[in-house]
């Protein structure tokens, strides 16, 4: 089954994307709560035209990311963390945290975009990979210290 996607859909794709998923999944979840469309001939017609009108804005949303892109790779950040005796930290470092670190620098990043690759459970240093915009991806180093 053909769907246009209306949103970003992590592991599928990105707003506009035609993809082709199973039909239960389509039916029964990505068009009932409204994040994708089926792809008939005139919802494909009005995704060219709109992909038309929004190639000005795209370019300048890609900069932007890529501007922001730049930032990130020069930034370091310090998560402070309560940790016990044997090293472990208690609970473990979220993407929110990641996000609320990131704004204290002065980069409002959604934590919907960050992603990272293995849990911290421990103190030391680790990397994150944002995903700014579909063409635009970077990593960002971080350490986790004792609060």
């Amino acid at each position: 089954m053909e769907v246009i996607l209306k949103t970003d859909i992590k592991g599928l794709g990105y707003k506009n994307d035609l993809v082709d998923v199973k039909p239960g999944y389509g039916r029964n979840y990505l068009i009932p709560q409204g994040f994708a469309v089926l792809a008939t001939p005139s919802n494909k017609k009005i995704l060219e035209e709109n992909i038309k009108q929004a190639a000005h804005k795209a370019d300048k949303i890609k900069k932007e990311a890529e501007a922001i892109a730049e930032k990130l790779e020069k930034v370091s950040l310090e998560i402070k963390a309560k940790i016990g005796e044997s090293g472990k930290i208690f609970g473990k470092v979220t993407t929110l945290q990641l996000s609320d670190a990131l704004a204290e620098k002065g980069i409002d990043v959604d934590r919907k975009k960050i992603s990272i690759s293995q849990p911290v459970t421990s103190a030391g240093d680790f990397e994150a990979e944002i995903d700014l915009h579909r063409e635009v991806k970077t990593n960002v180093k971080f350490s986790v210290v004792a609060e």
